[in-house]
């Protein structure tokens, strides 16, 4: 019969046998070792939904700490890191960023699906007068058109901003004859045209949104030295469309997408 003694000592190399093997487990058996935190949202494209509610999205993890979006544009809650993409500038590029008490930092880029125009010079004496739309914030996607429609319920047109329903392009050869910066176009005038539209793909045609600004100068001399310098500036952060959102912490206060700039220039 075993006495006590025995059955305690036995009982305590158990314990040790137990304990060891709890230990010598290696970093594939634990759930997230480094506790390394991805930001994620599930796909780098979110397409907004037909709902009557705000379309939110939230990242597939959700951690304490703070949330920050760059560019300006996009709605992203502090706290939870969740998207409204309701009330955000769709047809761009983002950077969601986030940081923990600790200081840890994670980063993605996202587009918010749409389209945009590229802040551009377009120069009527050579013919280059058509302002096409960019898809998904790259000029190397396709829009689909099959089943698309711009310019709904005709604002633009109707304020003589020729936008083309069928496939979203912008004559501005067009537009200037209409009259839209009067009969005899002076320098630096400058007009907003609000276009609402409906692309066929992932959105299952969810009404859009964009408002483009359209600028008219004589020559290139003309063009007014703050127009300049947002156009320097947004190529020097190298935001909104091309590659990823720009890094640089002093910049992230005065990057602001919207509207595009248009610039036509006559001659």
């Amino acid at each position: 019969m075993f006495s006590f003694k025995l059955i305690f000592s036995l009982h305590l190399f158990l314990c040790f046998i137990l304990c060891l093997s709890s230990c010598t487990k290696t970093s594939a058996d634990l759930p997230n070792p480094s506790g390394t935190y991805q930001l994620s949202y599930g796909d780098s494209i979110l397409y907004l939904r037909n709902q009557a509610t705000d379309y939110v999205v939230f990242p597939t993890e959700t951690r304490a700490g703070r949330y920050s979006a760059f560019p300006d544009g996009i709605q992203v809650d502090e706290k939870t890191g969740a998207i409204n993409l309701s009330k955000s500038e769709t047809g761009l590029r983002y950077r969601i960023t986030y940081f923990s008490a600790a200081g840890d930092s994670s980063s993605t880029v996202i587009v918010l699906s749409g389209i945009t125009f590229r802040d551009h010079f377009y120069y009527l004496s050579k013919g280059d007068s058509i302002s096409k739309p960019i898809y998904n914030a790259s000029e190397s996607r396709t829009l689909p058109l099959a089943g698309s429609n711009f310019d709904e319920g005709n604002n633009a047109n109707s304020g003589g901003c020729s936008v083309k329903t069928n496939n979203g392009t912008i004559n501005l050869a067009e537009t200037v004859r209409n009259g839209v910066f009067g009969s005899i176009p002076a320098n630096n005038e400058r007009r907003d045209f609000d276009i609402a539209y409906r692309i066929n793909d992932q959105s299952g045609k969810s009404l859009n949104n964009l408002r483009v600004r359209l600028y008219y100068y004589a020559t290139l001399s003309d063009v007014a030295p703050d127009l300049l310098q947002t156009l320097q500036d947004r190529q020097l952060e190298g935001v909104f469309i091309g590659g990823r959102p720009g890094s640089a912490s002093t910049t992230e206060n005065i990057a602001k997408p919207r509207p595009p700039c248009v610039i036509i220039i006559a001659n």
